[in-house]
């Protein structure tokens, strides 16, 4: 099936920019998964050189319109205007005109929200190919049919299994979490009830998380977009180019697609 998306949207800079760790490109292949759901997308077409990001997008995927639309349609955000949000940003903030600039195409994925919480904890401290290899370890060790394993399935493997995917400090945090979850004492489809700062709250009861991971579970998986996580990237564009104040709290309910820019940018 055919799609036409006259927005902002670029495949290769959504895989780079640090939200997703399982999506790949093999040739001209992108291949996205969420839950128990796959999806391969190829461009159509090239696109232009001058100035990509405002043509229309076309791609051909692997599903039927019905699965694009349930599934595919809000993982990509695609009802979110990304173009207008770059376009609403102050000539003033110079250093966010270039990010953004840059990072066009970029949208904020709609994940799965226990994925998203064992994968921050697994971030902590890895670069983003140690991360990778972590999760694939993880997914071939308990997952089902290549797709990511859910609570039960990471509980019911020894601490030794574990061990073999590279968590490392982060091991004990990761099995309290899925056990959490299995157990039923966190319903992580009810936080979506909560608001911004009692979700972020309620995330860091989880052991090992802390605010950074709390802000890109609630970013990643809960869509709450005025959370800006801060790394050490984006700690080095607060300081140095920001002369050490936050720039987010101006952006509202955009500064987690702001700080998405951002990051994209400074991490080259």
């Amino acid at each position: 099936m055919k799609i036409t998306i006259d927005d902002d949207f670029d495949l290769d800079k959504i895989i780079d920019s640090g939200q997703c760790f399982r999506p790949s490109r093999t040739g001209d292949i992108y291949r996205f998964v969420t839950g128990e759901n796959l999806i391969e997308i190829r461009y159509e077409k090239e696109r232009g050189s001058s100035e990509p990001d405002e043509a229309p997008v076309q791609i051909s995927v692997s599903c039927t319109k019905e699965e694009w639309d349930r599934i595919w349609h809000p993982y990509f955000d695609l009802d979110t205007n990304y173009r207008e949000i770059r376009k609403s940003i102050p000539k003033d903030d110079t250093y966010l005109q270039t990010a953004a600039k840059c990072g066009a195409g970029i949208r904020i994925l709609r994940q799965d929200r226990f994925e998203m919480l064992i994968s921050f904890i697994i971030s902590q401290r890895k670069s983003i190919p140690a991360i990778r290899t972590s999760i694939e370890r993880l997914v071939s060790l308990c997952g089902h049919k290549g797709f990511f394993p859910g609570p039960s399935d990471m509980v019911n493997v020894t601490d030794e299994e574990l061990a073999s995917c590279a968590l490392g400090y982060r091991l004990p945090y990761v099995k309290s979490a899925a056990e959490a979850v299995a157990n039923k004492d966190v319903d992580l489809e009810a936080l979506d009830e909560l608001s911004d700062e009692d979700l972020f709250e309620t995330l860091k009861t989880f052991r090992g998380v802390g605010d950074k991971v709390a802000n890109c579970v609630a970013l990643f998986a809960y869509h709450r977009t005025g959370r800006a996580p801060v790394d050490t990237w984006i700690a080095r564009v607060i300081k140095e180019q920001y002369g050490g104040v936050n720039p987010f709290p101006a952006y509202g309910d955009l500064a987690g697609i702001m700080q998405q820019y951002m990051f994209y940018h400074a991490k080259g």
